[in-house]
């Protein structure tokens, strides 16, 4: 063979290789490439806001040409996990837009690393699922307290006034949960603004009991990015939040 057509072949082979191989930065054919990390909120910063208010939250905003994104965490936020029917954290989010085309925002992607825990990771629970879970958990209580009566009907009374409360009490979370929860969506001029709470499972045995200060990195994907927000309970500035009184 001649050293022409050797070269020849060779340099046919390179570009089927070469069309073969994803691009740089492009992800291989029939898998989707995750949200890049391109935001990340910081004190100081452009485009980064901090406030304490007097219905009891913290804000940090981060704000870029076409959007911004509100995070607000209850002071008590932690005093709250332990009294709730599930053990949750929660954080409201809400997304402005103000470009031209559209926006997409799919909560179903947040997570939260809880850095003071082995640096757990939570995805965000689906609030279906989430409710679901909770009434069948609700449905097993009364089961188990059917039982319990058979057994010892001289505490019927006392296990059916705490039955009552605890059902009334999942009633209204699962009216939070249809109401209050964050759902994906499309932002555009006609709708401009989506909010809703996100919720996070503390259900994992690395998640013990809570530091003081807690450290938070919240990840929630807008679009094809990832915006971060690291924040701690009580922030590093100081706790004190005088609320305002109810009407």
């Amino acid at each position: 063979m001649s050293r022409s057509s050797l070269l020849t072949i060779l340099l046919g082979a390179a570009v089927s290789l070469t069309a073969l191989r994803p691009a740089c930065g492009q992800a291989p054919r029939g898998k989707e490439q995750p949200p890049s990390v391109a935001l990340r909120w910081a004190e100081g910063e452009r485009g980064c806001t901090f406030s304490r208010d007097d219905d009891g939250k913290y804000r940090y905003a981060l704000w870029t040409d076409d959007y911004g994104i509100i995070l607000a965490v209850d002071s008590q936020e932690l005093d709250k996990v332990r009294h709730r029917v599930e053990p949750f954290f929660s954080v409201h989010i809400t997304v402005r837009y103000r470009g031209k085309q559209a926006l997409a925002v799919d909560p179903t992607f947040a997570t939260l690393e809880f850095l003071k825990h082995f640096k757990v990771v939570q995805k965000s629970l689906d609030p279906e699922d989430f409710a679901a879970q909770t009434q069948n958990d609700a449905d097993e209580l009364e089961h188990q307290t059917e039982r319990e009566v058979k057994k010892h009907p001289q505490r019927r009374e006392e296990r059916e006034r705490y039955v009552q409360a605890y059902q009334k009490e999942v009633a209204d979370f699962l009216d939070f949960l249809a109401r209050g929860t964050m759902r994906a969506t499309q932002l555009d001029a006609r709708g401009a603004e989506a909010s809703g709470w996100v919720l996070f499972s503390t259900k994992n045995k690395w998640v013990g009991d809570w530091k003081k200060p807690e450290k938070f990195l919240l990840r929630f994907p807008v679009a094809d990015r990832i915006v971060e927000f690291p924040f701690e309970l009580p922030p590093p500035t100081g706790d004190l939040i005088l609320r305002r009184r109810a009407q």
